[in-house]
């Protein structure tokens, strides 16, 4: 049923919990687990990295985006086929078009449950992929303990 499934991740804590059901429908269904990370390129002037020469930056942000795909490919099952990726661009859309390129059956992605303000100013990267992906998604709650 599932031959290709895609782990999206931004490095947040909570990563295990969410290879821990990819990898389980991975096992399931001797598929490949796709892990993709996105150095998203909208917030260069806002958090820890502001400041920083555009060259610094995107370095920055790259191995930042690397280091997560490795945590989350390091949570998998050994047994697991895994593909790591790194893009660069705005998250929602990037996970929806390496989804397509890559022939993807399923996507398994955190969520944080923010609700409120919260939710309005941040916005949800989970929430518009689950809105705008043509495969099934399974969106897994990240506790923020």
């Amino acid at each position: 049923m599932y031959k290709h499934i895609l782990l999206p991740t931004d490095g947040s804590d909570g990563v295990s919990t969410i290879a821990e059901h990819a990898g389980s429908l991975a096992e399931q269904y001797d598929a490949t687990v796709h892990v993709l990370s996105v150095v998203d390129t909208r917030n260069r002037f806002e958090g820890p990295t502001m400041g920083l020469g555009s060259d610094a930056w995107e370095d920055a942000q790259r191995e930042q985006a690397e280091r997560a795909v490795e945590d989350a490919a390091a949570a998998l099952p050994d047994d697991v086929t895994i593909e790591r990726h790194v893009e660069s661009g705005v998250p929602h859309t990037e996970i929806l078009d390496y989804a397509d390129d890559a022939g993807i059956d399923l996507i398994v992605m955190g969520t944080h449950g923010r609700t409120g303000i919260d939710h309005y100013l941040i916005g949800s990267i989970a929430e518009r992929v689950v809105r705008q992906s043509p495969v099934p998604v399974v969106t897994v709650r990240i506790d923020e303990n």
